[in-house]
């Protein structure tokens, strides 16, 4: 193969590689229909969640990002939880269960906390790799706004307060 050939079939399986990962999670427009288990041994079918704005964040107790986001997630709980959004950080199958209990011991964290231990509540949202990724759900159960990175809590807000007025 010629040199010069080299770097244009690298362009184009660069491409392909975005072309895949922005269609795949492009025609994730619906909360799939799975159930999580917290790590207080509750089950919560994701369908509950209908009726109502929620948050579900995939995160990673070694993910620096995802401590930053902490803070953003306990206030728009404080703030949103008796109007009825419902928060779900759901951490990725390679953190170890016992780290995850004990992160959201120390930081207190507020809100539901999943565990997905094979991946399939990653994979049934468009197969999740990185963290964090917050998925905004709209009381129908559509995918209101997915976030890759740390979400701007303002702009979160936002999009709540238009959920709840429609709601």
């Amino acid at each position: 193969m010629k040199k010069n050939k080299i770097p244009a079939i690298s362009l184009v399986l660069i491409l392909l590689g975005f072309t895949t990962l922005y269609f795949n999670n492009a025609a994730l427009n619906q909360v799939p229909n799975i159930s999580v288990n917290t790590i207080d041994g509750e089950k919560i079918a994701l369908s509950s969640l209908k009726g109502r704005p929620a948050l579900v964040t995939f995160w990673a107790t070694d993910c620096p990002g995802c401590i930053k986001e902490i803070p953003h997630l306990k206030a728009i709980h404080a703030d949103y939880a008796a109007k009825g959004v419902s928060i779900i950080a759901i951490a990725m199958k390679h953190d170890r269960p016992d780290h995850v209990i004990a992160m959201a011991e120390n930081k207190k964290l507020p809100y539901k906390i999943a565990l997905d231990p094979m991946g399939k509540a990653a994979k049934a949202f468009g197969d999740v790799r990185l963290t964090p990724t917050t998925f905004l759900i709209a009381p129908n159960s559509t995918i209101a706004m997915q976030k890759l990175g740390i979400f701007d809590e303002q702009t979160m807000r936002q999009r709540l307060d238009q959920l709840l007025d429609k709601s």
